[in-house]
């Protein structure tokens, strides 16, 4: 069996539905990083400029780099109806278990059967420093939204990538011929923040992703009454993408949407340590607790039920976190009549 045969086999055995190959070298991609990186679209996130040169080619992180294999893995589920009460928004790949464990032990189970076979590699699911989204579009294995997120066209977006940079020569797979997203531009007039600069141009600066989940501080007031009910992450770019209409069925019954809609007085209320064990094992732990409430004390400031105030003051106010406090402050001025 052929390598190309063999790690298709072996990815399929672990349930990834896509295996695609790439040519490694210098990224298709690059000079877009680049401009992206020197315009600070990266928010604070400076790991991401300090792996700049591994990400642009992976030849400066293994030599010998010849083929980038990419795996995708659906989690098409579908949110469930709004459970009542003052409720917020979980993005969908949020829901069920983390998939950085799921996916992550599923790779190194792959990196094992290669290196058994004499192929070295390295690579993970965003953890790593490989350009997974350039890779997935040389490899046809999607395409490139306008909202900078890979999608197979007429079936989803809603999906995990990883990527491994192996030493193997592999025949590659080839591209879309044409760009399925046309003059279709709803996800950049949908962003509630106005993130998009222009078509595959996000600016984590104004991401309602970036603020609720990577940053560590309040976003700043001006953006804050965009981000509606999301208390984690933000889907709106691909909820209104014609390509996510008709998804496949899922088959992970770990991304069942578990965590979908979180209670936002119980995610203030809850102490910080309780609220970080019944969150274990899943992405909601990213921000921390903090973070969490942070949010929380947003999300009660935009649905508007005056309700929540006793909420925000008894528990965000009374938070040692001085960004838990400055949100709620936000936010009960917000309510306030």
């Amino acid at each position: 069996m052929d390598a190309r045969a063999r790690i298709k086999a072996l990815a399929g055995d672990l349930g990834f539905q896509t295996v695609r190959f790439a040519c490694a070298g210098r990224s298709p991609d690059a000079a877009h990083l680049e401009s992206w990186l020197s315009d600070g679209m990266h928010a604070d996130m400076d790991w991401l400029s300090r792996t700049a040169d591994v990400r642009v080619d992976p030849r400066v992180r293994m030599a010998e780099a010849r083929t980038v294999v990419v795996l995708g893995l659906g989690h098409a589920w579908n949110r469930p109806p709004h459970p009542g009460g003052r409720a917020g928004l979980v993005a969908r790949y949020a829901w069920g278990r983390d998939y950085h464990n799921l996916i992550g032990k599923r790779l190194k189970k792959l990196r094992q059967a290669l290196r058994d076979a004499g192929i070295e590699s390295f690579g993970g699911v965003d953890t790593a420093p490989v350009l997974e989204r350039s890779w997935a579009v040389a490899s046809g294995a999607g395409a490139l939204g306008k909202n900078a997120v890979v999608f197979q066209p007429g079936r989803s977006s809603w999906g995990f990538l990883a990527a491994l940079v192996i030493d193997a020569e592999v025949e590659p797979d080839a591209p879309y011929a044409r760009d399925p997203c046309g003059t279709c531009s709803r996800c950049l007039v949908a962003c509630p923040t106005g993130a998009f600069s222009g078509p595959h141009r996000l600016d984590a600066r104004r991401c309602i992703s970036y603020w609720t989940i990577e940053a560590r501080e309040l976003a700043p007031e001006a953006l804050l009454p965009g981000f509606g009910a999301w208390v984690f992450g933000c889907d709106v770019c691909q909820e209104v993408c014609p390509h996510n209409h008709h998804p496949p069925d899922p088959t992970e019954p770990d991304f069942l949407p578990k965590n979908a809609w979180l209670d936002l007085d119980e995610v203030l209320a809850t102490p910080d340590d309780a609220l970080m064990e019944r969150f274990l094992g899943t992405p909601l732990r990213r921000p921390g607790a903090a973070g969490l409430k942070r949010n929380a004390a947003v999300a009660l400031g935009n649905l508007g039920d005056r309700g929540a105030i006793e909420t925000l003051e008894r528990w965000g106010l009374a938070h040692e976190a001085p960004v838990v406090r400055d949100a709620s402050r936000w936010a009960v001025a917000r309510l306030a009549p």
